[in-house]
């Protein structure tokens, strides 16, 4: 039965059979019996399907990472400890030292440090191409050594919507794959396989959460792309370390998947917890309710802000003044997310002023859960990089970036109203 995503939210993942639980249950074990040496053997040796150690899965985590590949329209997937983590292995999967990735400037600065320090230190060298590169400037970024690009659907916090389209096209002219964070979008308004990406992550504290009380992230797999063209032997060569495994051969369309979660999580370990991974299921289930209430408040709360003289500049896709709005629409006719990043006027001073005006909204180093929240990101998660950095990200000293909630959207408004009225 082809079933709709709002459906797949809450069915897809866990099939109980006769007799078992309704609601998928939390299998809170490290280690899984057998009966003979022999099954245990072939587990390890990946001839045969199965649970044995939780640091690489367990039947919690494989229902509710086989719910977000259904959400995704993936082969498969691969939940973690956190988004950070799924964006560290998405790339350590196909990248080794000597390699280069094109990324686009406009990214979490998290991620940013992730790629411009701790990558490069392992050997692996970055160019970041700005929001509104051209097709050309594009192209100029890739080198002979290039393995992979990697952009935000939508960026945190500029809100620049990424033209996958172009970079999937690029990638591919290329031979390598488009790995895309499709965080705050979600599967509901945006599903990056459908034009031409190959590998989607998300940190699923975030909305798919949406309840602040889980950290993980999730790699999915389109199962898409060719990894026989010669530039990712990892995946076609021997792997010494499963008695001579060869990825595509044994494992066909779910080659990539299936070595980050035999390989990588293996060696390096940052799984998800069962707790956890029941917590996200959770919230998965009203997903598509909550996106609903968060892009509409979200709406409505940026024009609200545009009518303000007392703001400098609004940014949110679904604005018709929005650089992006027309792309959006192209990408996410239902609505972006509920982020948007405004200016206040008055420069960084005012913004911290604005931002210890408010009440109901309160100030935390987090974004898109049911709770409406703001930040400044200058100070707060961006605060490592210098000002030119900063700049490259989108992110200017008196940039809010405001995550609404679900919220009854006339508290939300007068909320922002006082605080403003307070400068």
């Amino acid at each position: 039965m082809d079933l709709h995503i709002n459906t797949k939210c809450v069915q897809a993942g866990y099939e109980p059979k006769n007799g078992e639980p309704r609601v998928l249950p939390i299998v809170q074990s490290t280690t899984f019996k057998y009966d003979s040496a022999e099954t245990l053997g072939r587990l390890f040796d990946l001839e045969e399907d199965g649970f044995f150690y939780t640091r690489l899965t367990n039947p919690t985590l494989s229902a509710v990472a086989a719910k977000i590949a259904a959400l995704e329209g993936g082969v498969g997937a691969m939940l973690t400890a956190s988004g950070q983590s799924a964006s560290l292995l998405s790339v350590i999967n196909i990248c080794h030292a000597g390699d280069h990735v094109v990324c686009a400037s406009a990214v979490y600065g998290g991620t940013f440090n992730l790629f411009n320090k701790s990558l490069r230190e392992m050997g692996i060298s970055f160019t970041f191409v700005t929001p509104d590169a051209s097709e050309s400037d594009i192209k100029a970024a890739f080198q002979e050594n290039t393995r992979a690009v990697f952009v935000e659907s939508v960026s945190n916090p500029s809100l620049d919507v990424a033209d996958v389209e172009l970079y999937a096209k690029l990638a591919h002219a290329h031979g390598v794959p488009l790995i895309v964070d499709n965080t705050f979008p979600t599967p509901v308004n945006f599903r990056p396989f459908e034009w031409g990406a190959d590998i989607v992550v998300h940190s699923t504290s975030k909305y798919m959460d949406g309840h602040a009380v889980a950290l993980g992230g999730v790699i999915v797999d389109s199962g898409n792309f060719d990894w026989t063209n010669g530039k990712f032997p990892a995946f076609t060569e021997p792997d010494e370390s499963y008695h001579g495994v060869v990825y595509t051969e044994k494992f066909g369309r779910a080659a990539y998947i299936t070595k980050a979660t035999t390989h990588l999580m293996r060696d390096y370990g940052p799984q998800q917890s069962p707790q956890n991974a029941f917590l996200l299921n959770l919230g998965l289930e009203t997903l598509f309710l909550r996106m609903e209430r968060h892009c509409s408040n979200a709406l409505t709360v940026a024009k609200f802000l545009e009518t303000s003289d007392k703001i400098e500049w609004v940014n949110y896709p679904g604005l018709e003044s929005s650089k992006y709005y027309e792309r959006c629409k192209k990408y996410m006719p239902n609505g972006s997310c509920g982020v948007i990043s405004f200016g206040v006027n008055g420069g960084r001073e005012n913004a911290m002023r604005f931002m210890n005006n408010l009440k109901l909204i309160k100030q935390v180093i987090h974004v898109a859960d049911a709770r409406s929240c703001a930040l400044h990101p200058a100070s707060t998660t961006h605060r490592q990089l210098n000002d030119e950095q900063l700049e490259q990200c989108g992110v200017t000293p008196n940039l809010i970036r405001m995550s609404v909630g679900i919220e009854y959207v006339d508290d939300i408004l007068a909320d922002i109203r006082q605080a403003l009225e307070a400068l």
